[in-house]
């Protein structure tokens, strides 16, 4: 089997050098792999948040993508960092309080973003678990419950 991979010159420019996948080399690396059942590369994961989300495209084995959330918790610890210097920055120069407020609220939040990610990373390598059987309904049940909403009142 053969596979070619090529790229016109006008693709460029009609889609303003924007693409949704990555580099055609990524992608032919990931299909020969999985095509002769090679190991994929286990090169270290980029820390350019560009090529993470590159990365994220070729990512199959559970491992890369437990990887991938681990090194984006990372990036976004370094993104808190560079917040938190800036919101105290903006306090220092007296910038007006809107400023340093935002900045703490952008802070907070990435660091909540940090901590979701931190706890549900090692899920995607971990085997799924059984789905798990709906509840036995009982035999008898209760009379249907009562209408929620009020009767109407007369209208004018």
């Amino acid at each position: 089997m053969t596979v070619s991979f090529s790229v016109r010159r006008q693709a460029a420019a009609k889609y303003d050098h924007g693409s949704c996948g990555g580099p055609v080399p990524v992608f032919a690396q990931a299909l020969h792999a999985q095509l002769y059942g090679l190991p994929t590369d286990d090169d270290a994961l980029p820390t350019a948040l560009d090529a993470l989300l590159q990365a994220t495209h070729t990512a199959t084995a559970p491992e890369q993508q437990t990887a991938i959330l681990q090194q984006l918790a990372e990036q976004l610890r370094n993104a808190t960092e560079i917040i938190q210097r800036y919101q105290y920055q903006a306090q220092w120069d007296r910038l007006p309080d809107s400023v340093a407020e935002q900045l703490r609220e952008a802070h907070d939040q990435a660091q909540q973003v940090t901590k979701i990610l931190d706890a549900v990373a090692p899920a995607f390598s971990s085997q799924p678990a059984a789905p798990v059987p709906p509840a036995a309904q009982p035999r008898h049940t209760a009379s249907p419950p009562a209408p929620t909403t009020p009767p109407a009142g007369r209208r004018r």
